[in-house]
């Protein structure tokens, strides 16, 4: 236990959470892998423990936790052989439940937020563009008032939940002419008329439901409208940095993971007369891969502490997810190597651990544009703040 970071209560929360994922969730993994489905009785039982609402207000049934108990959730999360069922649980409480609990009126919390939270509804958040990708800015959705409502046309796309959501937090062009000043955050319901949902086939991330949604003349009450008009683009930015620390834990609790699998198949399997790890070249591998998770997780913990106090620690979250998710690549690309041919054997978990991993540097915004965004920081001197208090 890291003393720094986590208390005897957030270790009794990881034990008491990992024994309810060993027994409620890993025995219907390999299942929900098969299908790209995961049944909604198990969101049900997330919400009843309380998982989904660690970090929100006691009002709508959450526990107002601080954020350490979310990296134990996700942390945990890692351990199940499935980023896909990983990446439904997280993308539902902390992409989309942010923003309802962020931009929601009352209403919308009482009628979204409180059952999010109880796993009664699934949620899922839609900025992506199929012509856009990390280019929030340039996205095409509109959404035009008519009278009392508002009309949206568009399509978004890699939407985690997308296919089996109960609501969509919606990010639309209210004055396209504007550029990134003329976005605003929609609360779409998804029986609404004119939503059309497609499930995507994916290397990894299988479990999880991954959509392109269509919204064809989808009509919503003015009242939808999350937050202030226009102030979208602010809004996504500043929850990008959670989301950012959100893939850089998940990263290193994956590569521990594969680490510590590794390291205990390699004390087992045997050639030349002697286990595996007792080859220095294996050994020293370990080792390098070992520091360099070690150095990512301490400075994700420290971001995490630093975001818990109300910091906007959005030049350290975009480092932590840059490096993280790196890291990870590289060690559980020299992991399966460690197992040889089962490295490559889909009973083996390597195999799966490597293509969930891979989209670490894709999602939530590329590795190329993280680059791009520290440079402005590090290099152009510019200075982001928080856009909303």
């Amino acid at each position: 236990m890291n003393s720094l970071y986590f208390t005897e209560e957030h270790e009794l929360f990881r034990q008491s959470f990992r024994d309810f994922l060993h027994k409620e969730v890993v025995p219907h993994i390999e299942k929900w892998e098969k299908t790209g489905t995961i049944e909604r009785f198990i969101w049900t039982k997330f919400g009843e423990m309380g998982f989904f609402g660690l970090n929100y207000p006691e009002a709508y049934g959450g526990m107002n936790l601080n954020l350490f108990y979310t990296v134990v959730f996700l942390e945990e999360l890692q351990k199940v052989k499935s980023s896909g069922f990983a990446a439904a649980m997280w993308a539902h409480a902390y992409l989309a439940m942010t923003h309802l609990n962020a931009e929601g009126d009352e209403r919308i919390k009482q009628e979204y937020l409180a059952p999010s939270i109880a796993g009664e509804k699934i949620g899922a958040l839609c900025v992506t563009e199929p012509f856009g990708g990390s280019d929030v800015a340039g996205m095409r959705t509109t959404a035009v008032r008519k009278g009392d409502k508002f009309v949206i046309n568009g399509s978004k796309t890699f939407i985690t939940n997308g296919v089996y959501a109960d609501y969509y937090v919606v990010a639309a062009k209210t004055n396209p002419e504007l550029g990134n000043k003329g976005i605003s955050i929609f609360l779409v319901d998804t029986a609404t008329k004119g939503i059309s949902a497609t499930k995507l086939d994916k290397l990894g991330w299988r479990a999880s439901d991954t959509a392109e949604i269509a919204f064809d003349n989808v009509e919503i009450p003015l009242e939808n409208l999350m937050g202030e008009e226009g102030k979208g683009f602010p809004y996504i930015m500043q929850h990008f940095a959670f989301e950012r620390l959100i893939m850089a834990i998940n990263a290193h609790a994956r590569a521990e993971y594969a680490l510590e699998y590794t390291i205990e198949y390699m004390s087992q399997r045997e050639a030349f007369g002697s286990t595996i790890n007792k080859f220095q070249a294996l050994r020293h591998t370990m080792v390098e891969h070992a520091t360099e998770i070690e150095h990512c997780k301490l400075f994700n913990y420290a971001a995490v502490a630093r975001l818990d106090k109300g910091e906007y620690v959005v030049k350290e979250a975009t480092m932590a997810k840059l490096k993280s998710t790196k890291v990870a690549d590289l060690a559980i690309y020299d992991c399966l190597q460690m197992l040889g041919g089962y490295g490559y054997m889909e009973e083996y978990p390597l195999a799966r651990l490597l293509r969930d991993s891979r989209l670490g540097p894709i999602g939530g915004g590329t590795s190329e544009i993280l680059k791009e965004i520290l440079s402005k920081m590090i290099i152009d001197n510019q200075n982001y703040k928080p856009a909303v208090k």
